[in-house]
C-alpha cells in the first residue's frame, strides 16, 4: 500500500461563522481527508477548531510586532475620534498594519514546520485576505511544494466588468500577486475560467493551474426548515449575497407578472430571498408588501438552515452580475447540483456555471431578461404541477457532474501532481 500524501494546510480562517470563504475552505479540507491524505492544519481563526482525523493548530497572534501596536493605535483613533486611517495606510504601503502582523504571526507558525516532512503545502484564504499566501511567498524553503488556492480575481481591479473596484495600494497588491505566481509550484482555482482569466493577468502562472471546484460539505441536512418556508409550495429560492452588481429585480418582476397572469401560480408559488442586506433589499421589501408570496429575510441565516432549504426547494436561483463574462463558481452551486432540483441560472452567456451545466441546459437567461425568466418559471411550474412536486436537475450527465464535485475527483487531481 502506498504512503498517503502528507499535506500541510495553512488557512487564514476555518471559522464558518466568521466568513463564507471559510465554508469552502472547510469543505475542501473534508474532501482531502476523504481522499485518505494525512493532513496537518495551521489556521488563523482566532479560536480553537477541531477537525476529525486532522491535526489542527490555532496560530497565535504575534503581539510583540510593531505593526500590532500601529494597528491597535489606528483602531483606537477610529473609535475615539471617528477618524479612519485605513485607506491612507493601504494607499501608501499596500496592506494594513493588521495584515502585516497577521502575516508575521502565520509565518512564525510556519517556520516551526519542516518542509521535508510534507509532500505539499496548501494556502487557503477568504475574500481579499491572502495572508497565508503571503507567509508562504516570503518563505523560499516551501516554494517547491507551494500550492496557492486562488478563489477570486486579485487584486479587485482584476475583476471583469461590470465590477469596477480599485483598491487603495492596488499597485502593491499586484506586485505581491506576481510574487505568488512566481513562487507557487501550482495555482489552484475553483473554476476553469478563473484560471484562464488570472493567467491573462499573470503570465508567470501559466502552466501551473489545477482546477478543484468548491466541494459539497459532508453534513446531514436536517428535516427542520424555518416557519416561513413551506416545502409543499412551489418555492423559488435565492440564497446568498447580491452585492451591487447582482440585480434581482428582473427575477422579482417576472415572478410578479406571472403571478398576475396565472392565478394557480400566484396561489402556489413563493419567491424567497436569503442573505445579508444589499442595495436591492428596500425595493424587494416594497414588492413583498404588494405580493405576500415574496419573502425577503431580514438578515444572515445560519448555514445549516439555508442548506436544508436549498435541498427542499423547487428551484434554486444562481444570480450573477450582468456582463460579458463570469469566471466565478458561486460556492452554493455544488449544493444546488446535489439537491437535484432545477437551477434557474441568471448569468452571462459565458459563465463557469453555464459551462458546467452544459450547452443544452434549458433554464438559463441573462439577468435582466424578464420574458425569458418568466417563460422558465412557467415551464418549471407546469412540470411541478404535472409531476406532483417531483422535479430533477435536467443536465446531460449528472453522474459526471457529481464526480467533478467529489473527493474522488480531488484525489485524481492531487495524485497526478509531480
Amino acid at each position: 500500500m502506498s504512503t498517503p500524501l502528507r499535506i500541510l494546510i495553512v488557512a487564514d480562517t476555518l471559522d464558518v461563522d466568521a466568513s463564507s470563504g471559510a465554508k469552502t475552505s472547510l469543505a475542501l479540507v473534508e474532501s482531502l481527508l476523504a481522499c485518505g491524505y494525512d493532513l496537518k492544519i495551521l489556521h488563523y481563526s482566532r479560536k480553537e477548531i477541531q477537525i476529525k482525523n486532522a491535526a489542527t493548530v490555532a496560530i497565535k497572534e504575534k503581539r510583540t510586532s510593531i505593526y500590532y501596536l500601529l494597528s491597535k493605535t489606528q483602531l483606537l483613533i477610529k473609535r475615539t475620534l471617528g477618524i479612519s486611517l485605513h485607506k491612507k495606510t493601504e494607499a501608501r504601503r499596500g496592506f494594513s498594519y493588521a495584515h502585516t502582523y497577521d502575516v508575521a504571526s502565520i509565518k512564525e507558525a510556519l517556520d516551526k514546520e519542516k518542509p521535508e516532512a510534507y509532500d505539499w503545502v496548501l494556502a487557503l484564504s477568504y475574500a481579499g485576505s491572502f495572508r497565508a499566501h503571503m507567509a508562504l511567498a516570503i518563505s523560499p524553503s516551501w516554494h517547491d511544494k507551494f500550492i496557492a488556492y486562488i478563489h477570486d480575481p486579485y487584486p479587485q481591479h482584476s475583476y471583469p466588468r461590470p465590477y469596477d473596484w480599485v483598491e487603495p495600494g492596488h499597485q502593491f497588491k499586484r506586485k505581491f500577486f506576481l510574487k505568488i505566481s512566481e513562487s507557487a509550484t501550482y495555482m489552484m482555482y475553483p473554476s476553469q475560467y478563473l484560471g484562464d482569466w488570472m493567467e491573462s493577468y499573470y503570465h508567470n502562472a501559466k502552466g501551473k493551474a489545477i482546477v478543484i471546484p468548491h466541494q459539497i460539505p459532508d453534513i446531514s441536512v436536517g428535516e427542520q426548515t424555518p416557519e416561513f418556508f413551506d416545502a409543499t409550495r412551489f418555492n423559488i429560492l435565492h440564497a446568498g449575497s447580491m452585492m451591487s452588481a447582482r440585480n434581482p429585480m428582473a427575477l422579482a418582476n417576472a415572478f410578479c407578472e406571472l403571478a398576475l397572469e396565472n392565478s394557480d401560480f400566484g396561489k402556489d408559488a413563493s419567491l424567497i430571498f436569503l442573505g445579508t442586506r444589499s442595495i436591492f433589499h428596500e425595493a424587494l421589501e416594497d414588492l413583498s408588501k404588494e405580493h405576500a408570496t415574496i419573502y425577503v429575510h431580514p438578515d444572515y441565516m445560519n448555514f445549516d438552515s439555508v442548506l436544508s432549504m436549498q435541498y427542499k426547494t423547487s428551484i434554486n436561483v444562481v444570480l450573477e452580475a450582468k456582463g460579458p463574462f463570469s469566471p466565478f463558481l458561486p460556492g452554493k452551486v455544488p449544493h444546488c447540483i446535489k439537491a437535484d432540483t432545477p437551477i434557474l441560472l441568471l448569468s452571462p452567456y459565458k459563465s463557469e456555471t453555464k459551462r458546467l451545466l452544459g450547452k443544452s441546459y434549458p433554464y438559463w437567461a441573462e439577468i435582466d431578461d424578464v420574458p425569458t425568466i418568466k417563460n422558465h418559471l412557467r415551464e418549471i411550474y407546469t412540470h411541478w404541477k404535472s409531476k406532483k412536486g417531483q422535479l430533477t436537475l435536467e443536465v446531460e450527465d449528472v453522474d459526471t457532474l457529481l464526480y467533478y464535485f467529489s473527493p474522488a475527483y480531488v484525489a485524481d487531481q492531487f495524485n497526478a501532481l509531480s
